[in-house]
């Protein structure tokens, strides 16, 4: 099991940038992916993007192009760039990691707000 904290969420004007990051601590060597999860009200959580152990990525269609997924192996540390961001984006964003159990582990979520 990890533990997981996300940050770096808030409020930005449409167009702009944000920098999410996700910690983790714990057993970080038995993580096979790490993935980026966002949540807007009344609907359900979806799927933003993925990082795998050999670097590969992949996106959601929507954020394509936009988001860029990566990771800083020696700090424990996951990010996801946002850019040229829109107000449907606005969402709590959610970290989550898989270490082979069935479930995946999940941070707290932080909240990121597009303004139009």
């Amino acid at each position: 099991q990890v533990q997981l904290v996300e940050s770096g969420g808030g409020l930005v004007q449409a167009g702009g940038s944000l920098r999410l990051s996700c910690a983790a601590s714990g057993r970080i060597f038995s993580i096979a992916f790490m993935r980026w999860y966002r949540q807007a009200p009344d609907k359900q959580r979806e799927f933003v993007a993925q990082i795998i152990t050999d670097g590969s990525t992949s996106y959601a269609e929507s954020v394509k192009g936009r988001f860029t997924i990566s990771r800083d192996i020696a700090l424990n540390m996951m990010y996801l760039q946002m850019n040229s961001l829109k107000p449907e984006d606005t969402a709590v964003y959610y970290c989550a990691a898989s270490t082979g159990r069935p479930s995946l582990d999940w941070g707290r979520g932080t909240q990121v707000t597009v303004s139009s």
